[in-house]
């Protein structure tokens, strides 16, 4: 499979690949399409444990965008490591072969596992494409971590595979973004030339997440406009601990108030057996929303909530704080007091942080924000106000022009990555 090189001095056709699918990245996308770039943004339809952002074309769209969902016809299999091994590869093949059939001068590629990353880069590597490496995980570090946790022998060596073909991607990479500066370190472990790497921290679409009312049509729904609520929204995974989530569950049995879990996968399979196993009315666990409800869901919750295992501090950033602090209301977080979503909370004054092995802590928060109105309306208007201030797409669009540009190039010149 090859692709002709692109004649373009500067690039004319983006192609964006979100594996996920959030809603940040098709923000990004659709910017750069209204400033008269051909943007493809692409997507794995097949995932199914991760939110979404609004992925269907709006009526405000330029024609130069294209959305398009990369289909397996099944959903992702997350349990089965050779079946999962299996879907990514496949998914790979599909990646590349809408790479060779759209011609990009440029890929930019986050969230992706490492098999179909590969394919990916090697197709773009044939046809002279620019490869832009966005790291909002490093995930062969995850798997080095988590897999030898799980599987101490075999998955250790499964995990140095993966730990070391994230870092000959990386390396092959015109440009690499990352989202925080304690990632730089892990890059440059990768032997990534500082030139190449440009952090951006990650952000939310704030102006498609208005402020709104705790009574709504989707927590009248639920049955939660009048009781205390606290929400969690977003992927509950392998670097998440849901115990945390089921012991502030039974600390809420004593009274009205409400723990909502809104997520799909095993995390969220595991609370539905502890929910019937004990018994915890307080807990409800529903399923992933739609893009468009979600600023109803976030305005559901008298106090947003947040969780991180300590080894996953070291290479992954929970998004979801973003689009929390988006809907003025504080945050409580279990999460690794040196990880950027720690620090911009606490900096920000936007919440309650406590390390993730502070079980008594994090449920104390949480007594401590439901019993103070006065508090919790100080924190949400000030995480609000950061969002107001920094997630402004405009600038950060510049941003990735810039690095978009250079790759092209670098590509273009055929420096050597």
């Amino acid at each position: 499979m090859s692709i002709a090189a692109p004649s373009h001095r500067e690039p004319g056709r983006i192609f964006v690949h979100d594996y996920a699918g959030h809603p940040f990245q098709i923000q990004l996308s659709r910017e750069l399409a209204h400033r008269g770039y051909e943007v493809v943004h692409a997507y794995c339809a097949s995932l199914r444990t991760t939110p979404r952002g609004e992925l269907t074309r709006r009526a405000a769209d330029p024609a130069t965008l294209t959305i398009l969902p990369i289909e397996l016809g099944r959903a992702l299999n997350k349990t089965n490591f050779f079946a999962r091994w299996l879907q990514e590869n496949e998914y790979g093949r599909l990646l590349a072969a809408a790479v060779a059939r759209h011609k990009p001068d440029v890929v930019l590629s986050g969230n992706t596992p490492l098999d179909a990353q590969r394919r990916l880069w090697n197709v773009c590597v044939d046809g002279g494409v620019a490869k832009a490496f966005w790291v909002q995980d490093l995930i062969g570090e995850a798997s080095r971590r988590l897999l030898s946790r799980k599987i101490p022998l075999l998955g250790s060596l499964v995990g140095s595979h993966y730990r070391g073909l994230e870092q000959k991607l990386l390396r092959q990479s015109d440009a690499v973004v990352t989202i925080a500066e304690d990632f730089r370190a892990g890059l440059r472990a990768a032997r990534v030339d500082d030139n190449r790497i440009t952090v951006i921290e990650n952000w939310a679409p704030v102006e498609d997440m208005p402020v709104g009312p705790k009574t709504n049509p989707w927590s009248i729904r639920h049955d939660l406009a009048n009781k205390p609520c606290l929400i969690y929204s977003g992927t509950l995974a392998m670097k998440h601990n849901p115990e945390l989530l089921k012991q502030l569950a039974v600390s809420l049995q004593q009274s009205d108030a409400r723990l909502v879990v809104v997520s799909n996968g095993s995390g969220a399979d595991w609370l539905a057996k502890q929910k019937e196993n004990i018994g915890l009315d307080a807990l409800d666990i529903l399923g992933f929303q739609a893009f468009e409800d979600l600023p109803h869901v976030l305005a559901s919750a008298d106090v947003l909530v947040g969780i991180l295992e300590r080894d996953a501090g070291a290479y992954s950033v929970p998004s979801k704080v973003l689009s929390y602090m988006c809907a003025a209301r504080p945050i409580l977080l279990a999460v690794p007091g040196n990880n950027l979503a720690s620090r911009l909370v606490s900096a920000n004054r936007a919440g309650m942080v406590f390390e993730p092995d502070d079980v008594a802590g994090f449920v104390e928060g949480a007594r401590q924000l439901l019993a103070s109105p006065k508090m919790r309306s100080e924190m949400g208007q000030n995480g609000r106000e950061y969002a107001a201030r920094t997630f402004e797409v405009g600038g950060i669009a510049d941003r990735f022009e810039a690095v978009l540009s250079d790759a092209f190039r670098r590509a273009s010149a055929g420096v050597p990555t």
